[in-house]
Order: structure tokens, then sequence, then C-alpha cells
């Protein structure tokens, strides 16, 4: 460890992605910041600002364009990822673990059982990881680094598809974990009761502002700033205009008074050089709607039976219901990882649940929250158009922009995009696609917090049949909901 205590230092560091387009992207540019041994650091910026970027630097997976990183000796750093890599979904749990470890480790089968009982996972280690929920899969990707015992732990996205108990269950953790944390997260209570400090990332500016506190602290220390920063700037536009008006009055007197004209034009010039690089605040998408395919009159879907699993025997169970849902009905779908949420939405949105019946006719939108509704190799362009009754140029990158998808990012590959922006990208095709039903699983997970709120008010005002998965409360009390199906109960 370093004599400062210091475990990870950025010098001027500076990194930009090769696109398709003629220009690089740049992510940083000449940032510099540091991270103490045992604190707990939470990295915050708006969606693309290359939050996970950060990670990849530190892991040693991307390298700089130009300066530094130093990495104290030593030091074990391990990561949990936002999601399981699509090759590793067909591995058993004992395989998935033991590609944790670049050499055998002989003892692997009671570390698992170990590090499964602290994110409170129970599966036999033969079971293949594609058959956990989103929820459980996010336990074992937390499990993955925690089993690994790192002096430095990375953790992206933590708190996405778990619920209530489970966010419960990591937050003690990291209350009580002794090492160095890093943690990308938009969920603020959650980052609240663990977080001593905080790298903001400026996705303008492409800088990274230290402070420290904890995360609520930090947020009001950011508002003071930007409102400091504001007024002073409004102080000196006021003396550069007064000194610009003076300048004029005394360049139309003529002789020596072209003089004075001169030292009022450059005094307004240093005014000018004074005034603070104010931090932009993020870009929030635009409010939008999505529209309703119409013509659908009656029962949209019927439900009159589903499945969920055992927590015991992770069996399936059969069970009797009668849900109806007509034009500008919403229903909330709830139950703890590991019932079978998902599973009963991929399969009604496929059309082949039991006991399911869907109007002829009915366009379905469904938001996955793994995104693999998405072509990862296709462009956000073609993904856009493929949704499309018919091509209009105009209404896609309309509705691109609206979700921030500007410029060269629309020509960009779907696999390239940070996760957050694939939800994006997910959101504006459900605009595009003008659904009758429509079906949402976890659309809060990876999205920046500004949006959340925009996105509940399209749900709420969304006309046609609704089914929502979400294990965030905000979120869904601020959409209409008419039924809710407990599949525990």
């Amino acid at each position: 460890m370093s004599k400062d205590g210091v475990i990870v230092r950025f010098e001027d560091l500076s990194f930009e992605y090769a696109e398709q387009s003629k220009h690089n992207k740049e992510i940083l540019a000449e940032v510099s910041c540091s991270v103490r041994q045992g604190a707990k650091i939470t990295i915050m910026g708006q969606n693309g600002a290359g939050k996970s970027t950060i990670f990849g630097l530190i892991t040693g997976r991307l390298k700089p364009e130009s300066g530094n990183i130093f990495i104290s000796q030593g030091v074990t750093i391990a990561i949990a990822r936002q999601v399981i890599p699509r090759d590793e979904l067909e591995l058993t749990v004992r395989e998935f673990f033991e590609k944790c470890f670049k050499e055998k480790v002989y003892d692997i089968d009671p570390r698992i059982g170990a590090v499964l009982e602290v994110v409170n996972v129970h599966a036999p280690l033969e079971r293949i990881v594609k058959s956990f929920s989103g929820g459980q899969q996010a336990r074992l990707l937390l499990a993955s680094a925690l089993i690994q015992d790192p002096d430095l732990l990375l953790l992206d996205e933590p708190t996405n598809n778990l619920d209530k108990a489970g966010i419960e269950h990591l937050t003690k953790f990291l209350k009580e974990y002794t090492k160095t944390v890093i943690v990308i997260s938009h969920e603020a209570d959650f980052l609240n009761a663990f977080t001593d400090g905080v790298l903001y990332l400026d996705v303008f500016t492409k800088k990274i502002e230290q402070y420290v506190g904890n995360y609520f602290d930090v947020v009001r220390q950011i508002t003071a700033k930007v409102e400091k920063d504001k007024r002073e700037n409004a102080r000196l536009a006021k003396e550069i205009q007064a000194n610009k008006d003076k300048a004029n009055f005394f360049a139309n007197k003529g002789g020596q008074m072209r003089l004075v004209a001169r030292r009022m034009r450059d005094k307004a010039e240093e005014l000018e050089e004074a005034k603070v690089d104010t931090r932009k605040e993020d870009k929030a998408i635009r409010p939008f709607t999505i529209p309703f395919q119409g013509g659908l009159v009656g029962d949209i879907l019927k439900i009159t039976s589903f499945s969920t699993i055992s927590p015991k025997t992770h069996k399936p169970l059969k069970r009797k219901t009668d849900i109806k849902l007509r034009k500008n009905q919403h229903l909330l779908l709830k139950g703890p990882n590991g019932i079978g949420k998902s599973t009963l939405l991929e399969s009604l949105a496929g059309g082949h649940a039991d006991g399911e019946t869907v109007m002829p006719g009915t366009k379905i939108g469904y938001y996955r929250q793994d995104f693999s509704t998405l072509d990862f190799d296709s462009t956000v362009y073609d993904s856009l158009a493929e949704v499309m009754e018919k091509p209009n140029e105009e209404m896609l990158r309309a509705t691109a922009s609206g979700f921030l998808i500007t410029g060269d990012v629309v020509y960009s590959k779907i696999g390239s995009l940070s996760e957050g922006q694939k939800g994006l990208v997910a959101f504006a095709r459900l605009v595009l696609e003008r659904p009758g039903l429509l079906i949402l699983d976890e659309p809060t997970n990876h999205i920046n917090f500004r949006h959340i709120p925009i996105i509940a008010e399209a749900l709420n005002q969304y006309e046609g049949a609704m089914i929502l998965v979400s294990h965030v409360p905000d979120f869904v009390e601020k959409i209409r909901i008419d039924e809710t199906l407990d599949l525990e109960k």
C-alpha cells in the first residue's frame, strides 16, 4: 500500500473511444483524482459519461490515451459487472465461479457455498446460470466478485433487478465491508447508506469532480457550487457589458478617448476570461408519449392461469386467476426475486403462456431487463427503423434526439452503447412501435435518475393495456396502477 494510503490514482489521464465516424469520442480529458484505502466511493454521471469506463481503466481492460493510472502494489481487484456475458449463461454455477480465478481452486465448492449464503442464493452447483431470474443473476454477479475477497471491490449498478430484501442485504454487507469499494448506481437512498465520497463525471467537460461526504451531502455541495458559479458569472457579465458600453461611448469621442475605449475593451476581455466554467446539469430526456395502437376494443389480454417457481423446490407451481386488461388498464406484477416474474412476462410477450389470450392483431411492446429484444450487432438507426410501420426519417431522428441519441451515436452499434443508453434506445423503439399491449420488466435498470420521473409520467399516461414489473417503489408510486397480481400470494 502507498505511504499516503491511496489505493488508486489518476494523473492527467485522457481516454477516448474509436467510433465509426471520422472522429474518436473523448470520454475523459486530463483527469486527476484519487481513492484512499477503505473508502466507500460512488461514481456519478449521465448515461454515456464514462462511469463504466473508469472501471475498465482500473482493471486494465482499457488503456489510457495519455496520462497515468497508479494502482497500489499488491492490490487485488474484483468487479461485479452489470450483466452476465451471454457466453457465460450456459455455464453451471460451479463453472461460473471457477472462471473468477486464473488458477484452479481446489476448495471451490465450500467457497461458493459460503459466498452464495452471503448474497442469499440457495441453488445446486450444477444449475445452469441462465435458469436464474434477473435478480438472482444480479446476486451471482455480486458473489463472483466477493468470492475473490478483493482489496478493491468494484460494483457496477449492483441494485439492478434486486428486490427490497436483496437491496437491504447488500446495503448491510457494504456497511460492514472493511476494504475499499467503488460503486456505480443511481439509487439515492442505497448510496447514501454507506457512501463517504463521490467522483462526479461531467459529460460536457470530460473532467472528474471529487467530493467528500455522503451522497446527499455531495448533491447539496454540487447544487451550491453551481448556484455560486452562476451568480459570479452573472456579476461578471454585468461588468463586462458596462465596460463594452463605455468603450463604445469613448470610441465615438475620438482623439485621446479612443485610448480609454481600448482600455475598456481590454478590461472586458480580462473579465470574460475570469468567468467560471459552471458544471452544466445533466441533460434529461424530453417528455414523451408512447402512442396506443388504437382500434382495439374489448379485452386486449386475458389471463386465467399462470406458473410461479417454488422457492423451496425450485419447481413450477400452477395457479389460477382471472385478469382482463382492456384499453387504459395497468397491471403491476409483484413478487420476490426468483419467483418467475420475468419468465411469465417473456411467455406473455411471446404468446405462449398457459391461460393467456391476446386479442388478434395486437402489437406487443416488450421492454426486457437484459435488452435481449435488441440486436447488439445492429446500429441504433436500423434498430429504430425496423419497428416503424412506414419509413419516416424525420420522425426517427426527432424521437432519437428526445432520448439523447444524437450525432454519430445513431450510427453506433447497439452493443457498443452503455447499458443506460441501451435502455433509452429500447424506450425510443416503444414510441415508434405504437403498441397495444406494453410489457415492461424493470424499466429503470441502468437509467439515469433524472430520466426516471419522465419515464414514469409516460407510462402513467399510456392509453393501452400495460403490465409492469419494478422493484423501485418511488417509481411505481408515480404510475397509475389499476390491478396488482402478487405471485407470492
